[in-house]
């Protein structure tokens, strides 16, 4: 029998398992954060679930998250990326996923990585909530108002304080585990 948990997650087994092993633990990865902020950026108005079941379609789309490797994208891969029904097809996302590569490297540059730059936003250490229902759970937070500023300051595109909350709480900035959840305490 499964341990108690925060619930949103549901029966997908692959939701499960993403909400068990990936979601809220701490990332300090440049790439995988990387990953994150084109598929956070991407669900702008959609649901987590469709941009998820379409991840290994990003991934094989963004050169395997690649920031490099897609902040060299033009026109031309921008139009066969909108063909491809393994992401959502978007002109406006996919073209801010290639400018969001660039001012990603921008980042790097000056800060030496992304990941230390986005850790300065919550002082290093993820901010925990004290959640004790889903009702609770806030969709932004002070410290996303900040960074999704930054980043637009920055050039950055489709990185409102919401998506950047999300963003936050996927790559454990937030640690948004309800306390009752298995997955809260966890040291990672």
């Amino acid at each position: 029998m499964r341990e108690k948990s925060c619930g949103w997650e549901g029966t997908d087994p692959a939701m499960i398992k993403y909400h068990d092993t990936e979601w809220g633990v701490p990332v300090y990865n440049d790439r995988k954060h990387f990953e994150f902020l084109i598929l956070e950026s991407a669900q702008a108005g959609l649901s987590w679930r469709v941009v998820f079941n379409k991840r290994a379609g990003y991934r094989k789309a963004f050169a395997n998250f690649d920031p490099k490797k897609v902040a060299k994208f033009g026109a031309a891969e921008i139009r066969a990326m909108l063909k491809n029904p393994g992401i959502v097809r978007n002109k406006l996302k996919v073209a801010a996923a290639v400018n969001n590569a660039r001012r990603f490297l921008e980042v790097q540059k000056e800060f030496g990585s992304f990941t230390k730059y986005l850790w300065s936003f919550v002082g290093g250490k993820p901010k925990r909530g004290r959640l004790k229902s889903l009702k609770e759970l806030p969709a932004t937070s002070s410290e996303s108002d900040a960074l999704s500023l930054d980043l637009k300051k920055r050039g950055f595109k489709f990185v409102g304080s919401t998506v950047i909350y999300a963003h936050m709480q996927a790559t454990g900035l937030v640690n948004d585990h309800l306390v009752s959840c298995f997955c809260y305490s966890r040291k990672k």
